[in-house]
């Protein structure tokens, strides 16, 4: 079964038209993106969107064999005039299926908003999934029963990434599937960052007019097993390693802070972390790391370092220059050193923040400097663990590795 993408941008394209944002400015080239239109071996067009005939020439293709065209979008009728030749467009109910003559069943997936997926199953038994803007699948089984797993996810991968998480979570997606993100709008970032930010999440993102053999397997690159994210105070680093997982079930949060009674500033912080996860991720409030890290189980989300060190440099009397002196400095190179070695043998997915400090002001109390200093050797001995390193400055993230 082979999947043209006549288009892969959000309804209104990419650039919008007369939008002066920076995202549409840099939508140039393979970045411009027209509204997503899928044909499936040039019998069935999902969604019929403007120049669809003109699309479909310039990726090598033709609409005169289309027999059935279909929509997603929440609306009734076709978006725009309905070429020559091509039946008017339909929906399928959710829930029913439908067959065409070349010999291709269209399943209608009920959405959790207004909109239809499809389910198509190909002749020879390959399957893909179309989800529209916005959508994610209603319903879907319990974890346990018996889905079967698509080959081709086509969806809104960076809008609702929650949507890839549910399908992984019953094993519609599973490590083989190759996931294409679509309806790609100005609301995220063009070209080498969105290429990033979709591999974290197991997806790609192809150009227009791209054709996609079901089943012959990209080599989507495989999520970084271990990933530090760096950043300075409100840089955005705990939101870019949340962002990272967003796509991904059971997820723990580690939370190294704890509470601190009274302290109604710091509530307020803890809320707002608590507030942006997703509901199905779990959270667990400790600083004792390292069995964390040798069991297996869901990806752990670590945030952030800086605080477990805090609590370790505690442990040891590190504040004081006779512990420090006598033993303290020692007992703290052993805690992290087994802190690494942990991460080292991590079979479970990591990400982890922490701050990067040391590049302003010097702190006037010994103290201070011995943290300042303790965190810098903390973050370069966990970075070389680690398979992705990320610096997020001003809200963008740079990748220092991987």
């Amino acid at each position: 079964m082979e999947l043209t993408l006549l288009g892969t941008g959000a309804p209104a394209g990419l650039p919008r038209p007369d939008c002066p944002c920076a995202a549409c400015a840099a939508a140039l080239g393979d970045d411009a993106r027209g509204a997503t239109s899928l044909l499936v071996d040039g019998a069935l067009l999902l969604d019929l969107t403007p120049g669809a005939a003109f699309a479909a020439a310039r990726a090598g293709r033709s609409l005169t064999g289309v027999g059935q065209v279909l929509l997603t979008h929440p609306h009734d009728g076709p978006a725009v005039e309905v070429p020559a030749g091509l039946p008017q467009p339909g929906r399928v109910p959710d829930g029913r299926e439908l067959a065409l003559l070349t010999g291709h069943r269209v399943r209608a997936v009920a959405m959790d908003s207004p909109g239809t997926g499809y389910a198509v199953t190909g002749p020879d038994g390959q399957r893909a999934l179309y989800l529209p803007p916005g959508g994610a699948p209603a319903g879907l089984a319990e974890s346990g029963s018996s889905v079967e797993t698509y080959d081709v996810l086509l969806a809104d991968v960076v809008g609702r990434p929650d949507a890839l998480a549910r399908l992984r979570a019953v094993g519609a997606v599973g490590p083989a599937t190759d996931v294409v993100a679509v309806h790609l709008g100005h609301d995220v970032p063009p070209g080498a960052e969105l290429r990033r930010r979709l591999a974290a999440a197991g997806a790609r993102a192809v150009p227009d007019g791209t054709t996609l053999a079901v089943g012959g397997y990209p080599g989507v690159l495989d999520v970084p097993r271990r990933t530090l994210v760096l950043g300075g105070a409100r840089s955005g680093k705990s939101v870019e390693a949340e962002r990272r997982l967003e796509s991904f079930p059971d997820v723990l949060y580690v939370a190294t802070g704890g509470t601190r009674g009274g302290d109604t500033e710091w509530a307020g912080r803890v809320a707002a972390h608590r507030e942006r996860r997703p509901g199905s991720w779990r959270t667990t409030e400790t600083c004792d790391l390292v069995p964390l890290l040798k069991d297996d189980g869901p990806p752990l989300l670590i945030d952030c370092l800086s605080l477990w060190l805090t609590d370790a440099m505690d442990s040891v009397g590190a504040w004081d220059d006779a512990e420090w002196a006598g033993g303290g400095e020692r007992a703290l190179r052993e805690r992290v050193r087994e802190l690494t070695g942990a991460v080292r043998e991590a079979r479970r997915v990591v990400v982890a923040v922490s701050n990067e400090v040391g590049s302003g002001i010097v702190p006037a109390t010994a103290s201070g400097r011995r943290y300042r200093d303790e965190l810098g050797r903390l973050n370069a001995a966990f970075a070389g663990e680690c398979e992705q390193v990320l610096l997020v400055v001003a809200g963008q993230a740079v990748v220092l590795r991987g």
